[in-house]
């Protein structure tokens, strides 16, 4: 396990998000960004209202954010064929490879962080 102190964290936050903020790539929210990592690295199956369960806000607000990543690409939804009512949340290769991205981006800060 790696430990970082307060101010490490803290600078390892900021330099991910200046990096995301540089490279060209859509800006995701705080609550998007949540939302994307929940959906790729936790197991499926995921729908809007367990998402919006598990991060403690409205369905409203769980669909506005994947109108928004899904329009990018990162992700889709469907009507589940068992229950009509519920919207399962879809990984999509592109939203694969923006989560790799973002992984191998906080790795390399990660080794830049001084000691």
């Amino acid at each position: 396990m790696v430990e970082f102190r307060p101010s490490q964290a803290l600078k390892l936050l900021h330099d991910l998000s200046f990096a995301m903020v540089r490279d060209g790539e859509p800006d995701l929210s705080a609550r998007q960004l949540t939302i994307l990592l929940t959906i790729y690295l936790e197991p499926p199956p995921h729908t809007v209202r367990g998402l919006a369960a598990k991060l403690g806000v409205t369905k409203p607000v769980i669909t506005r954010a994947l109108d928004t990543m899904g329009r990018i690409g990162l992700l889709s939804r469907r009507r589940d064929d068992a229950d009509r009512r519920n919207v399962v949340v879809q990984r999509t290769v592109k939203g694969a490879l923006f989560v790799e991205r973002l992984g191998d981006m906080l790795m390399a800060k990660a080794k830049d962080l001084p000691l």
